[in-house]
């Protein structure tokens, strides 16, 4: 059961959580200000691979949120210390990833093998910019039995545009259909995410608490990791189905209210 008196610690997904595309929502700023005054530590975690944490920390200050490095967790981070940490010998990699992502993991000690290279393993992330020789050339290495990673499963990412932004789920699931094969997925709801949090600050899972929009990336991260979870979402808790979340509320703003009245 939920106990909020022993929270130490909150962890907030980002799109969908504390901003929809380019506009942040109203309970964000007054609820980050309220842990502070409460002393509670927090940190943001995206599945998002398409940008590097810089381009993150540019656009949280864009919003008027000022955060450490050690603050944003991302798939891309979580992937390349999977790789360093299961597959040290591994440093050329066939990536379907954006500039800023890929850019981020040569900084990481990585590089990115060009078409008519041989790579190490296959990396599969949230590609805005994907070409089509190049998800061939993936689906090729991933045939011939290369480790295949791919950074987070999210199927769509959020948007407040009349549009579908296929994800990194997506583009695996195309390329899962043509080789045969399953990728490692990792990224949310993979528990390792949550653990490096919990190690960096100290933390027993139940002072650990794990906000999102998603119930089988965010919530069910939660559930892996064995924290509570707060699922964020204008449906009542009756009107979703399979719902495994410790709490419900409509917004930040309504869970900021219930730790304000914490005796």
């Amino acid at each position: 059961m939920l106990d909020l008196k022993k929270i130490r610690h909150i962890v907030m997904d980002m799109d969908g959580t504390i901003y929809r595309g380019k506009e942040l929502f109203p309970t964000t700023l007054p609820f980050l200000d309220l842990l502070r005054q409460k002393q509670i530590g927090f940190s943001f975690l995206t599945n998002n691979s398409s940008r590097s944490v810089d381009v993150y920390l540019h656009h949280l200050r864009e919003f008027g949120i000022f955060i450490n490095r050690e603050q944003m967790i991302t798939s891309t981070i979580n992937t390349a210390d999977y790789l360093k940490t299961r597959h040290p010998d591994i440093k050329r990699l066939f990536m379907l990833g954006t500039e800023s992502f890929r850019r981020e993991m040569t900084g990481y000690g990585f590089t990115d093998a060009a078409l008519n290279e041989e790579p190490q393993a296959v990396v599969t992330a949230f590609d805005t910019d994907l070409r089509y020789e190049r998800l061939c050339k993936a689906a090729w290495w991933i045939k011939q039995n290369k480790l295949w990673i791919a950074t987070h499963p999210d199927l769509e990412c959020p948007t407040g545009e009349p549009t579908t932004l296929v994800d990194c789920g997506s583009i695996t699931a195309c390329l899962e259909k043509v080789s045969g094969r399953r990728a490692i997925v990792l990224g949310k709801p993979d528990p390792s995410m949550l653990d490096a949090i919990m190690r960096r600050y100290d933390l027993k899972p139940n002072e650990l608490l794990m906000c999102g929009d998603r119930m089988y990336t965010d919530i069910q991260l939660a559930v892996n990791a064995g924290t509570p979870g707060v699922l964020i979402t204008p449906l009542p808790a009756g009107q979703i189905e399979n719902n495994i979340a410790d709490l419900t509320v409509p917004d930040l703003g309504v869970l900021g209210d219930m730790l304000t009245n914490i005796a």
